[in-house]
């Protein structure tokens, strides 16, 4: 593995061999955390909002699981 860093970059090299579903794993992650390295969000906000958006999709699929 070679870690290279610069001004605005980080630049991470793997061999090739790498188990593909892990580096994925840690790829999305790492895109998780520059995506929400400036939000200004409450964790307590986005419970909220998941719980609401969670509440949304059972209301609209409830029929499709429960007969």
């Amino acid at each position: 593995m070679k870690i290279e860093r610069n001004k605005n970059e980080i630049t991470i090299t793997v061999s090739g061999g790498l188990d593909s579903f892990g580096l994925q794993r840690v790829i999305n992650y790492m895109q998780y955390l520059e995506m929400t390295s400036k939000s200004k969000a409450k964790q307590s906000d986005v419970d909220l909002l998941a719980n609401d958006v969670n509440k949304s999709w059972w209301t609209k699929n409830r029929n499709r699981f429960v007969k």
